[in-house]
C-alpha cells in the first residue's frame, strides 16, 4: 500500500498535536505521584509522637511548602 507524502504529513501532523494537546491539558503523572508521595510523607509525620524538638513540625511545614510547590509547576506546565 502506498501512502502520498501530503496525507504523511497531515497523519504525522494530528499525532503529534494530540500528543501535545494531551501534555498542555496536564497529564503530568511524575508530579503528581511527587503529590501523593509528599502527602502520604505527612500523613506519617502526623502519626508520630511530638516530643522532636521542633523537628517534626518543621518536617510537616517543609512538606506542606513542597505540596505547594509542585502544584504551583504542574499549573505552570499547564498553562505554557
Amino acid at each position: 500500500m502506498r501512502t502520498s507524502l501530503p496525507r504523511s504529513l497531515v497523519l504525522g501532523g494530528a499525532i503529534a498535536t494530540s500528543l501535545c494537546v494531551g501534555y498542555a491539558l496536564g497529564a503530568q503523572p511524575h508530579m503528581d505521584e511527587a503529590i501523593a508521595i509528599l502527602q502520604s510523607a505527612r500523613a506519617e509525620l502526623g502519626k508520630a509522637e511530638p516530643n522532636k524538638g521542633g523537628h517534626r513540625e518543621k518536617a510537616m511545614g517543609l512538606i506542606d511548602q513542597a505540596i505547594t510547590e509542585v502544584r504551583a509547576g504542574i499549573a505552570f506546565g499547564a498553562s505554557h
